[in-house]
């Protein structure tokens, strides 16, 4: 086996800039930005449609954890949650809802949804 690293030899890349920013060189700084907000808008926004449209156990657990819970009890909400198929909901905004329903503060709900309480509710 050669352990010698070779280099390869890329070929350099034709300064083409003042080409492709003819298009550009009209717009005003305010264009530019707005621009680039547009730009930014369009390829960002294909994966803000799957964040809404999928999630998973270990995201769900994040989200909890963030709100306040343990661990232990982040993946006893998200169990629960999956075993009544309302995990696409989102576990955080399932016990969002069952304390504002319930008027219990947040990590009071969620503890009472352990327990197997609030669960009727949610679609």
């Amino acid at each position: 086996m050669n352990d010698r690293i070779t280099s390869v030899k890329v070929p350099e890349r034709e300064d083409d800039f003042e080409v492709r920013r003819k298009h550009l060189e009209a717009l005003s700084d305010e264009e530019l930005k707005k621009r680039f907000w547009v730009l930014a808008d369009k390829v960002v926004s294909p994966l803000i449609e799957e964040a809404k449209a999928y999630t998973s156990p270990s995201i769900e657990r994040s989200v909890l954890l963030r709100m306040g819970f343990s661990g232990p009890e982040a993946k006893a909400i998200v169990t629960k949650a999956l075993e009544k198929g309302l995990l696409g909901h989102g576990a955080g905004a399932l016990v969002l809802k069952a304390s504002n329903r319930s008027g219990l503060s947040v990590k009071k709900a969620g503890l009472e949804m352990i327990k197997g309480k609030f669960w009727e509710n949610e679609t």
